[in-house]
């Protein structure tokens, strides 16, 4: 059974390690501004989705990571329905994320989840290729 849940501090040495790109920095501050869920099975976190708010309102899902082994069975749902709830509850109206245009799995997930194709930017010198972004309207 997965269990969905906040990290706390003493989590932050498995994030780094598996979200460690964006730095122990961003992580901290991700952390303690509640900004990232945790997967747990049998006690060991498997998986994460980590957000922010765009323009400090629309809660914007920057990534979700399933480890490899634990994938496809119903983890990386798990994270964004309980995602999804909490920022319903928060009173948001409108969910975003993005992908890379040429990563169709990604692309695929995010319309079986109800998000829709919005546009795309290219982002010369820190991406090869430009980034789609998708919405998804809350009721």
């Amino acid at each position: 059974m997965v269990e969905i849940a906040k990290p706390g501090q003493t989590d932050k040495e498995w994030l780094l390690r598996e979200d460690g790109h964006v730095g122990e920095a961003w992580i901290s501050r991700c952390i303690d501004l509640g900004e990232y869920l945790v997967a747990r099975e049998q006690g060991e976190i498997v998986g994460f989705l980590r957000f922010s708010r765009f323009w400090g309102r629309i809660p914007y899902m920057e990534r979700i990571r399933v480890l490899d082994g634990h994938r496809r069975s119903g983890v990386g749902t798990a994270l964004f329905l309980a995602w999804e709830k909490d920022m319903r509850e928060s009173g948001a109206r409108l969910l975003m994320t993005s992908s890379e245009c040429d990563e169709s799995a990604p692309q695929d997930w995010h319309r079986r989840n109800g998000f829709s194709e919005t546009g795309s930017i290219e982002l010369p010198g820190i991406q090869t290729v430009p980034e789609v972004f998708f919405l998804k309207k809350l009721d």
